[in-house]
């Protein structure tokens, strides 16, 4: 049994916060905004740009582009975030509902920005257990930039954050752009260093959270996590792609193109070098800035656009997201 990736859709706001808006907002010179963070300009949401939304016009575009009924999804599953219109609401239902998937049962799933990659993880698990699931619709939307406060110095690690949609349509024994092996790391000493502090059961909000910008992200032990995670993270990006590499029977001299999140320019060119990797087999972020668990489905989609993809090419999808996961899946494309 095969799981092919049959299409994938992009939903981005046409609004944009700049370099120059961000460093007006933070005190920061631009130039570091757009050299060391790696930011031009980011997709910030309107009024009409609400979370499960963008994930149901990013959803309708993959339908299109795959040219099937939405009555033959089986599954589908809602990979976006938590912030969403409504809170307690099963976000993955009212999107069977508007795409008019009326056969199919859904369900949300949840690791920040790594959930892309474990959902494609799950759902070509269902396939393989479930002889009667033949395609899956993986959506959702992304704005936890409406969390950042670009006067706090403890976040500016995320000010890159911005909005959008993201799918994919995948089939059972669809002989192309081949679903192979995910590799997941996660590590929960880093579980409660960023989070928004005020909101949940343990400091309920009050109209005083509200009024002095609390119901924002935060770090909470902002030096102690940057040491941490100096130990770990970039060491850990590398062990999830070479693990999904050579579960899938890859070497890393065999990648072709790294579908990765948007990070500071410095590591984003460390993973490429240490991978031996040309700026080519990778498209760097810096007009989209990150857009979360997003951030794959687009630079795949950017690459097919912008023709980097060749018959027979290996690529990678990478995530890393706050909690802390790592995670990274393998396609054998075309």
């Amino acid at each position: 049994m095969t799981v092919g990736i049959v299409s994938t859709g992009i939903y981005l706001p046409q609004q944009k916060m700049t370099s120059q808006d961000i460093a007006a907002l933070s005190n920061i010179p631009e130039d570091i905004i757009r050299q060391k963070m790696g930011i031009h300009e980011k997709p910030i949401p309107d009024k009409s740009d609400h979370t499960v939304q963008m994930g149901i016009w990013a959803a309708q575009e993959a339908i299109q582009k795959a040219n099937i009924d939405p009555k033959d999804i089986d599954v589908v599953i809602y990979m976006g975030e938590e912030h969403k219109e409504y809170p307690l609401w099963t976000a993955s239902i009212k999107m069977q509902e508007e795409l008019g998937a009326v056969n199919a049962w859904a369900f949300d799933v949840q690791l920040r920005c790594g959930t892309t990659i474990m959902a494609l993880k799950v759902a070509k698990s269902l396939m393989t257990s479930d002889d009667k699931i033949q395609t899956i619709l993986l959506a959702g939307g992304y704005r936890n930039v409406d969390f950042i406060d670009y006067s706090n110095p403890r976040t500016r690690f995320m000010y890159n954050l911005g909005a959008g949609g993201g799918a994919m349509l995948l089939q059972k024994n669809y002989e192309k752009n081949l679903l192979l092996e995910a590799d997941i790391i996660t590590d929960g000493s880093f579980s409660e260093d960023v989070v928004v502090p005020v909101g949940g059961t343990k400091n309920p909000l009050t109209p005083s959270h509200l009024t002095e910008n609390l119901y924002k992200l935060d770090v909470l032990d902002p030096i102690g996590m940057k040491e941490r995670l100096e130990q770990k993270s970039l060491s850990n990006f590398l062990k999830v792609i070479r693990s999904s590499l050579a579960k899938s029977g890859y070497s890393e001299e065999q990648l072709n193109y790294l579908a990765m999140l948007h990070m500071k320019r410095s590591a984003h060119d460390y993973i490429l070098a240490e991978l031996g990797l040309q700026q080519e087999q990778s498209i760097y972020l810096q007009d989209y800035g990150h857009i979360g668990q997003i951030d794959q489905i687009l630079s795949l989609q950017l690459a097919q656009e912008q023709h980097q993809l060749q018959a027979g090419d290996i690529v990678t999808l990478v995530s890393a997201g706050i909690g802390y996961v790592w995670g990274a899946i393998t396609i054998r494309w075309g």
